[in-house]
């Protein structure tokens, strides 16, 4: 893989590019592209979570599950009649309890578990992020996240939850992606953001992460000791400052990444699907007013473009 550099260094994402990188060959079933299990959705944000799903499907993955507060898990399982939808306690308020039964072997069948789109208690996202990594950490035998287990993809709440959970994360370390805006990036460093770039890079070692923020994809050195660390996207329009834009990235990133790319891939790739769709929205509709849920839309035909 090869690719221009602007004068920072940052390898850019273009068509290109892509073109030299491409998706895992889609296989002869489902069963070959990933299944994807989402782990969010409280009662009064549930379309989050739908938001990411139908975006994971859109990027080709072969299942998905979302996991759910109980009150609303029949109510998006008809509305996308492709997924599983799996009720988890709820607090009277409605917010998902960190309680992992119903999900047990879900965990253990997934290939890429997004935590975040959706949840709306920042406590209950930390616990529920603690059950999770004892869970995995049960699951490896206590040893480093390279070794096996899931993708996880961390958003939203899920994000200013595992800053405070950075001394045990062996269990994930490796095997992290996340997509913070720069608030939550700031949350992620503990400071403000100053130099985006370098603070992306700051965030992607400290927590050994593959991170997305701002059209700009860091990984930390290890991950690719003679390839790029900092790529930036092309393309994308102010329109993606609308709600729910950021479900559909961390789906569309979590869907590429269970098909089998890496983390990088899967994020270079869903980043710049993310912001072509934004470009072919606007080309119709206007620099504003289009919805999140129509870029997952978009999704398909960009790859069928980039796959010539």
């Amino acid at each position: 893989m090869s690719g221009r550099s602007d004068s920072g260094g940052a390898t850019l994402v273009a068509p290109s590019l892509l073109r030299e990188w491409p998706l895992p060959e889609p296989g002869a079933d489902k069963y070959s592209r990933g299944s994807v299990l989402v782990v969010g959705g409280a009662r009064a944000t549930p379309g989050a979570a739908l938001l990411a799903g139908v975006s994971a499907l859109r990027a080709g993955a072969g299942k998905l599950t979302l996991a759910v507060a109980e009150s609303v898990a029949v109510q998006l399982g008809v509305a996308l009649p492709e997924c599983g939808a799996i009720g988890l306690p709820e607090t009277p308020g409605g917010s998902v309890k960190p309680e992992l039964a119903a999900i047990d072997s879900y965990l253990d069948a997934a290939d890429t578990l997004l935590v975040g789109p959706g949840l709306d208690d920042p406590d209950l996202a930390g616990e529920l992020l603690e059950a999770l990594l004892e869970r995995g950490d049960r699951s490896s035998g206590g040893s480093d996240g390279d070794q096996g287990g899931p993708a996880v993809v961390l958003d939203a709440y899920a994000l200013g939850a595992v800053a405070q959970l950075e001394g045990r994360l062996d269990p994930w370390r490796g095997r992290l992606i996340l997509t913070p805006n720069p608030k939550e990036a700031a949350i992620l460093l503990g400071r403000d953001v100053q130099d985006l770039e370098k603070d992306l890079a700051e965030i992607s070692e400290r927590f050994s992460a593959v991170v997305s923020c701002q059209g700009l994809i860091t990984q930390p050195p290890r991950h690719a000791p003679d390839g790029p660390g900092l790529w930036k996207i092309t393309t994308g329009y102010g329109g993606l400052g609308t709600s729910g834009s950021g479900d559909v990235l961390a789906g569309a990133i979590a869907g590429l990444r269970a098909r089998g790319t890496t983390g990088a891939q899967a994020a270079c790739w869903g980043t710049h699907l993310h912001a072509a769709a934004a470009d072919r929205l606007a080309s119709r509709l206007g620099p504003l007013g289009f919805l999140a849920r129509e870029l997952a839309d978009e999704l398909p035909a960009l790859m069928l473009e980039l796959s010539v």
